[in-house]
């Protein structure tokens, strides 16, 4: 079964993936290169918080989870990646750039693991850490398995100061083993490049272009040997093929005689032709514009074309492709459309949420499973317990809606964590209602009157309290005193405060809201581009 994983995707991969399982991996690390580059090599002082990514937010630092990540693979058994990270901590430093490595050093010895002998992994990064990746890559596969350095023009040339202007990607492309899966990558012909070598036409009029009947080099075999009186060997070349080929292209009209005794030509006809061999450079995918449908603003989205490259060229239709840093689901979108089994795992449940709508918006029906989300009461706390911004994010999953701020956002409303957008008809539009979500913390009179306090000062319709405790008999009076909207379009009021507790949800509970609106799917990410919704991601 396609499946999501939320969580740390070391502990997943550990507890989830058995040995030689997977098809083709892809990750998009995240990593924070906007920052002065210099002060990625600063060395922490130790006081810096765990090395964890939000949504949006990829810096990571030096903490208890990196120095866990350097000891696992200073203790691992592989010494190659041990001593390769080891001596680059040695020369820069406890610093954001090495404990990056650490972490990505761990998670790539897993995926090495979990990856079939036919496999390959391709790794998305920038000129910022790559070249590091690069030294840990070849560590963990060997030096040999490295295959190609993908260079992906990701954006067009704009001002820099001071320095050429940065514009490109790279993705490093290695291999388990030698005999592994490859479909080639052929790229449409240009219309100049047809007319200055497919210059030539027949009588049934196909275009063909000639090439050279001969290689470099002098072989001692057939191939090297006189045919039609012409000896290759004088100008130090052998004939691409033997001569019983040679005639039967000579035969079939394949080939074109000059002069008496001069070299024949191979006629290479257009309409045979799969399309220019594929390059290591990517010229050709347009990036996602601002009013782009495939726009989902999610910061770091990478372009659908990129990934159905990739996983076309690497994998076959039902094979497994594994995305363990999944974002937005770019990969897992491309590998459910090009036929290919799929896992994401992603460490923000904002993000997988934001995945399985996108997946079940593009694709009706689709069979899929979420593994790590709360199924009851107990897990819901537990998560409260260990994070309460993925318990809010979760809760928000639930009823529709979307976060308005992060863990690191300064100065958030009091009383406001999310919004669920909602249409109220022709005469009053869109508007959201706010949402505040209480995982675990005190929960009182005082939650409702900030909640009515956010409400009244946007002039929203509706609020919306989700608690994992249940509310007191206050706070139900209270929400009760704020009265109901009413709406003409739909013909009937709504209590303008309402509260769920996560054991109503989990009973089958829902909210009554008017016109409430999926932010995720294509007919609101339409709306979003004509400028008729506003997401607060």
């Amino acid at each position: 079964m396609n499946q999501l994983f939320y969580g740390d995707n070391l502990e997943v991969l550990d507890q989830h993936f058995q040995n030689e399982t997977v098809d083709l991996i892809y990750l998009d690390p995240p990593f924070n290169s906007d920052r002065q580059y210099n002060l990625l090599f600063r060395e922490s002082s130790g006081a810096a918080s765990e090395a964890q990514i939000e949504a949006f937010e990829d810096s990571w630092h030096w903490g208890p989870k990196a120095a866990e990540a350097y000891h696992r693979v200073m203790t691992g058994r592989n010494q190659p990646v041990a001593k390769s990270l080891g001596a680059m901590v040695d020369g820069l430093g406890h610093c954001d750039m090495t404990a990056y490595l650490a972490m990505m050093a761990a998670r790539l010895i897993e995926l090495h693991r979990i990856l079939k002998p036919t496999g390959s992994l391709f790794l998305h990064c920038d000129p910022t850490a790559g070249p590091y990746l690069r030294v840990i890559l070849d560590a963990v596969f060997g030096p040999t398995c490295f295959t190609n350095e993908i260079v992906w023009k990701r954006t067009s040339t704009h001002n820099s100061a001071k320095r050429f202007a940065p514009i490109h990607d790279t993705i490093q492309y290695y291999r388990k083993g030698n005999e592994y899966t490859w479909n080639g990558l052929f790229t449409d012909l240009n219309e100049g490049y047809v007319e200055k070598f497919y210059r030539f036409v027949d009588s049934e009029g196909r275009r063909y272009r000639l090439s050279d009947l001969t290689a470099a080099g002098i072989r001692k075999g057939e191939s090297g040997q006189v045919w039609r009186g012409i000896d290759p060997g004088k100008k130090g070349r052998h004939w691409v093929a033997i001569h019983s080929t040679l005639e039967r292209w000579d035969a079939s009209g394949r080939l074109q005689w000059p002069l008496h005794g001069q070299m024949p030509q191979f006629k290479r006809y257009l309409d045979e032709m799969r399309g220019q061999p594929g390059s290591t450079v990517w010229t050709d995918i347009p990036v996602i514009g601002a009013h782009s449908k495939e726009r989902l603003h999610y910061q770091t989205q990478k372009p659908l074309g990129l990934l159905e490259r990739i996983i076309a060229s690497a994998s076959n239709p039902g094979d497994l492709v594994l995305d363990p840093f999944c974002g937005c689901g770019t990969a897992i979108h491309a590998a459910n459309k090009l036929e290919r089994k799929w896992a994401g795992i992603d460490i923000t449940y904002l993000a997988i949420n934001l995945i399985e709508r996108r997946m079940r918006d593009a694709f009706p029906g689709l069979d899929m499973k979420i593994v790590g989300e709360p199924v009851d009461y107990a897990s819901a706390r537990n998560l409260a317990l260990r994070d309460k911004y993925q318990f809010q994010w979760w809760a928000l999953s639930k009823v529709d809606g979307q976060p308005v701020s992060g863990k690191k956002t300064k100065g958030a409303d009091k009383g406001k964590d999310g919004v669920i957008p909602m249409y109220l008809g022709a005469a009053k539009g869109y508007k959201n209602a706010i949402v505040s979500v209480k995982g675990g913390e005190n929960v009182d009179v005082v939650s409702i009157r900030d909640l009515r306090g956010v409400i009244e000062r946007e002039n929203s319709p509706l609020g919306v309290l989700i608690t994992l405790n249940p509310p007191t008999k206050p706070m139900i009076t209270e929400a009760a005193t704020a009265g109901r909207f009413e709406s003409e379009e739909f013909g009937r009021s709504y209590p303008r405060i309402q509260i769920l507790t996560i054991e109503e949800y989990f009973a089958g509970k829902r909210l009554d809201l008017p016109g409430k609106v999926n932010p995720y799917a294509k007919s609101s990410v339409e709306k979003i581009h004509s400028g008729k919704l506003s997401l607060n991601i």
